[in-house]
């Protein structure tokens, strides 16, 4: 992989191979020469956007979410939620029928053993207290 970044600064070429924390590649334009610099010595090259420029664009974004309609971010808050629901991968009838037996069942078991528990436990009571 810094073969590929060293063949690059030394063509001359303005972009850097960026590597993303997911182990994948990707080429953004690097400020000024520090591309040559940083793919000589494998540091990461500074990028075009400064961090300040991040926080105030997302301090302004808040900002404008707090003095928004309630209204609108309702609105917004039920289109989210439509689109989430849109990615749902709904199960078929087979699947549920065969998911609400599993759960059935499975209460049934346990409604079962906690009153055997339960009546195993006022019988001991019983017979210590007499």
């Amino acid at each position: 992989m810094s073969d590929e970044r060293d063949t690059d600064a030394e063509q001359g070429d303005d972009t850097a191979a960026a590597t993303r924390p997911s182990g994948k590649r990707g080429t953004r334009r690097v400020r000024g020469s520090a591309s040559s610099d940083a793919a000589d010595s494998g540091a990461v090259a500074t990028l075009d956007r400064p961090a300040r420029a991040k926080s105030a664009s997302r301090k302004a974004a808040k900002d404008k979410a707090a003095r928004r309609n309630p209204f609108a971010a309702l609105l917004e808050f039920l289109k989210q939620v439509v689109s989430e629901l849109r990615k749902v991968i709904w199960p078929n009838r087979k699947q549920m029928v065969t998911y609400t037996t599993v759960v059935l069942v499975f209460v049934v078991f346990m409604v079962a053993f906690i009153y055997g528990i339960d009546v195993a436990f006022i019988s001991g009571v019983d017979w210590l207290f007499g």
